[in-house]
């Protein structure tokens, strides 16, 4: 009997297999770009705003193709591996003159959300300049900001998907696995925090971090059309972080954790362990991600 196959943490069956096959069959003159978007509109795979989820399934056929239970037709262009390939964010230049007064002092700060703006250029450049991890491209949903006070680029802030499996949140949430698959794309991650550091001003950070809270639940609806419940984020102690400004911004320290990648085989740790640290948006989160409650729009 044909074992099922699993793919990000979903189990596929023998008979989804054979229907891949019959799609893969029944359009042999068709492209791997065309053949994901057919087994997607079929099996009606989309994400939470309806788009198709064109990029897991490309990443599903490549799977079954490595273990032998597909034959792809051949790749129609060949292009060079993206993210080895991918051109650096241009470089942009601010003013770094010292900024040194209290939080009073700086305010009004504006927030404005930048992706698929013309400050979405800015954004990337200071992250890759000053930012330790650097410039990468999100992967699936995602939000930037930059906070700006007098006119100025003062901080940086991004966010994205949530992972789909951390420990020490899963716990604290309390949801089963299939809770989790079904509802994990009301949780999102703080990928990128950066205080410019010409920029000195006591309780900035978790000042900004409350700003952030309180609209993004608001921007990802108008975006992605459907609502989150859950931040989350690492800190890294290794770098000397203490997640002091999530602490005052009254987030959760909820572990650590395993220092393994997603993709791991060997349940040892190959990378540093972190602080792990999440904020609810609503009191009710627990029985909106476990129990599946209507979530009235604000």
């Amino acid at each position: 009997m044909e074992m099922a196959v699993k793919y990000r943490g979903r189990e596929f069956s023998s008979r989804e297999l054979a229907e891949v096959r019959d799609i893969i069959a029944g359009h042999p003159n068709k492209s791997r770009w065309y053949l994901s978007r057919e087994i997607c509109r079929q099996w009606n795979w989309r994400q939470p705003n309806g788009t198709l989820k064109d990029m897991v399934c490309r990443g599903f056929l490549l799977h079954l193709a490595r273990l032998g239970q597909i034959e792809l037709p051949p790749v129609r262009h060949e292009t060079p591996y993206r993210l080895a390939h991918r051109k650096r964010p241009e470089i942009i230049e601010v003013d770094s003159t010292p900024i040194e007064n209290g939080l009073a002092g700086i305010k009004p700060v504006e927030l404005r959300q930048v992706s698929r703006t013309p400050l979405q250029k800015l954004y990337n450049s200071l992250i890759q300049q000053y930012h330790y991890l650097g410039y990468t491209r999100p992967v699936g949903e995602h939000l930037e900001y930059l906070a700006f006070s007098g006119g100025r680029v003062i901080a940086c802030s991004g966010w994205c998907s949530a992972p789909r499996h951390i420990g020490s949140r899963d716990r604290y949430i309390g949801w089963n696995k299939e809770q989790r698959q079904q509802r994990l794309h009301q949780l999102i991650i703080n990928t990128r925090f950066l205080i410019m550091q010409w920029v000195r001003v006591p309780h900035l950070a978790s000042y900004l971090l409350g700003l952030n809270v309180r609209r993004i639940g608001r921007d990802w609806r108008e975006v992605y059309h459907h609502d989150i419940l859950w931040l989350e984020t690492f800190v890294d102690p290794e770098r000397g972080f203490t997640g002091t400004c999530y602490k005052a911004a009254n987030w959760r320290y909820l572990g650590m954790t395993t220092g393994r990648g997603k993709a791991d085989q060997t349940n040892k740790p190959n990378r540093s362990l972190k602080y792990v640290f999440g904020y609810p948006l609503r009191k009710d989160f627990r029985e909106a991600l476990c129990d599946g409650i209507s979530i009235p729009q604000r």
